[in-house]
């Protein structure tokens, strides 16, 4: 069959169109094809089973009805892989939004009720966004500021309270008054004889069934697996076992989903309620950004991927300013079908498209069988999701390799389980930036030295002045009159007490040496503070009859000092591109009388100062 040659004006077109389909999704619509279209679709339909009971567990732990999971799993798991920077990652509802989302609303509404999902659904399009003009504004390096101390102490506070919460279920009691986990706890405890041994064997069967799947079986859908089962025992239960009781007298289940299908549907809230919401919303916006972004970093690590953070925020934004709006909450990536995903196969984010519309045909051909679904197996999937956010061996690593790490993580957990969720995060990164701002006000200053007198000898570390305890260095003593001093990080306003403390304790000793050799190559960065501090240092200097002196300082710190005149005061000749060039020309500096009588002679210019007197006559041969 002849194949009539294609018009310019058709090539143009098709060109256009692939440059206006590039700049809107990503360049990966260039690689579709019948194969990859293939491969995307089975990892698809891996990532559709596996949101299945999640969504549905996710959405309880959010306290909306479970639909609202699968919702959540369809609209903005489509647009934020569409107009998303990443891959790989399939966006959806996660435990952390979740329990983030219940704990900042259930104080303003009774969860599961109608003003609760109509708070829910409007704060989802607040934080959309507050996502996207973060995208859209180029701050995606905000995210930076939330370190994985914060995320990873956060994440151990979530899953104590999905552990707390999931309880009441998993016992088959009735769920607390109180949203606390102390009164969620005291609740428990004080209704423990009326536990249901029917809520407690699917619970624990289910658990057994999915921790030795997820054991022996890892790449089978062990939480499908187990709620499959539960779901089936709870069924024999009702009809052999149960003595002709109800479902809801023996086994609390599910009940009947309204609608596959989301709906539209606008946020009804007052403008007094949606003042309420914008604090929460912020709260949020961190939340989700934070682990949207460090799961897409992660994922790319595997992938190889490079990841745009501000297109990553666009993305999730957009996902979920129209997911509010189909009766989904708050998304965002989700690590543990993103990386299923990324090990399946998947080559484009047509993957995430065709695990929604998968999963959608999965819940229309089985709404009834989800209806039948136990509350207490549910609960046994949150506290296995729980066990695998408390990730303990990573608690024993961060302990030994950082204490300060460790506090901040450990605070926020603390205050996640204690406190408002948005505060607990803010402390967390309160904390976090404080203990960065005082590892950075503390710069090192190294004494430096020689470690021997032969022609190709190093220069070494001798001491650390402002470490006592840092052990002394096996080297040759030190000039009397010229200090070699190495300055290890940045001098700004926060730094400069401890760097002027540390300079007034070396010209403070008995017979202290007059002239600094600062070796400033690590001091990147100085502000008007820290440019006054080193004329500070001269002025102090040479009115003790010595003087300053700087080896390799960085452009950055010549250009502040060339604004405030200090490189005027200095001299240029008092700055230097190598370190013996400035020993040579500081020793011509020097007390002669101190060089003569001095044992030390480190310096290859000692050697052309004489001896004292006493010295000289003491190797006089006798004759």
């Amino acid at each position: 069959m002849h194949v009539s040659p294609e018009s310019p004006r058709a090539a143009s077109a098709r060109r256009l169109a692939g440059r206006l389909l590039e700049r809107l999704f990503g360049p990966w619509v260039h690689w579709v094809t019948p194969a990859t279209l293939r491969i995307d679709a089975m990892a698809g339909l891996l990532g559709a089973v596996l949101v299945l009971p999640q969504g549905i567990a996710f959405a309880t732990l959010a306290g909306l009805p479970p639909e609202y999971g699968l919702y959540t799993a369809v609209v903005p798991c489509i647009i934020a892989a569409l107009f998303g920077s990443s891959w790989h990652v399939m966006s959806g509802p996660t435990n952390a939004n979740s329990l983030a989302l219940f704990a900042m609303l259930s104080p303003l509404a009774l969860a599961f009720s109608p003003a609760y999902i109509q708070l829910a659904l409007a704060v989802t399009v607040m934080v959309g966004v507050l996502q996207w003009l973060i995208g859209a504004l180029r701050l995606g390096m905000l995210a930076n500021f939330i370190s994985p101390s914060v995320l990873f102490g956060f994440t151990s506070g979530a899953a104590l309270l999905i552990a707390v919460h999931a309880l009441p279920d998993f016992l088959g009691i009735a769920a607390s008054p109180e949203h606390g986990a102390g009164a969620v706890l005291a609740h428990v405890f004080t209704q423990l004889p009326s536990a249901q041994p029917a809520a407690l064997a699917v619970a624990a069967i289910t658990l057994a069934i999915a921790l030795g799947l997820r054991r022996y079986r890892r790449n089978w859908p062990y939480m499908l697996i187990g709620l499959v089962v539960a779901t089936t025992l709870a069924w024999v239960w009702t009809r052999f076992l149960g003595g002709g009781a109800t479902p809801a007298s023996s086994l609390r289940l599910i009940g009947q989903i309204a609608t596959p299908w989301p709906r539209f549907e606008l946020p009804r809230i007052s403008w007094a309620q949606a003042s309420d919401l914008v604090g929460l919303a912020f709260a949020l916006t961190i939340v989700a950004l934070g682990q949207a972004i460090s799961i897409a970093k992660t994922v790319a690590m595997h992938s190889g991927q490079r990841i745009d953070a501000n297109r990553e925020f666009r993305g999730q934004g957009l996902s979920n300013i129209i997911g509010g709006f189909f009766s989904s909450y708050v998304s965002c990536g989700s690590m543990n079908r993103s990386m299923p995903n990324l090990q399946a196969g998947a080559r484009t984010p047509l993957a995430s498209v065709f695990s929604a519309l998968l999963l959608l045909a999965l819940v229309a051909v089985s709404s009834q069988l989800l209806a039948q679904i136990p509350m207490a197996a549910l609960s046994a999937l949150l506290l296995l999701v729980a066990l695998s956010l408390l990730d303990f061996a990573r608690w024993r690593q961060l302990f030994n390799l950082s204490r300060t790490d460790f506090g901040v993580a450990l605070a926020t957990m603390v205050a996640t389980v204690t406190i408002r969720l948005e505060m607990a995060i803010l402390l967390g990164m309160l904390l976090s930036l404080m203990s960065f701002l005082y590892r950075t006000s503390r710069p090192a200053m190294r004494s430096m030295g020689f470690d021997s007198r032969a022609k190709d000898r190093q220069f070494v570390v001798i001491d650390t002045p402002d470490d006592a305890d840092a052990p002394p260095h096996p080297v040759l003593p030190e000039c009397p009159q010229l200090k070699l001093l190495r300055m290890e990080g940045e001098v700004y306003f926060g730094a400069t007490q401890h760097v002027a403390d540390i300079l007034h304790a070396l010209r403070s000793q008995p017979n202290p040496q007059k002239h600094l050799l600062v070796m400033a190559k690590s001091m990147n960065f100085i502000d008007l503070a820290g440019a006054e501090l080193w004329e500070a240092e001269l002025a102090a200097r040479r009115a003790m009859g010595g003087n300053l002196y700087f080896h390799r300082p960085r452009p950055e710190v010549i250009r502040m000092w060339r604004k405030t005149g200090f490189t005027d005061v200095l001299g240029p000749e008092h700055q230097f591109s190598d370190k013996f060039t400035a020993i040579a020309t500081i020793f011509t500096k020097l007390d002669p009388e101190i060089c003569r009588h001095c044992s030390a002679r480190i310096f290859r210019e000692c050697a052309s100062v004489p001896p004292p007197p006493d010295a000289a006559a003491a190797v006089e041969p006798k004759g």
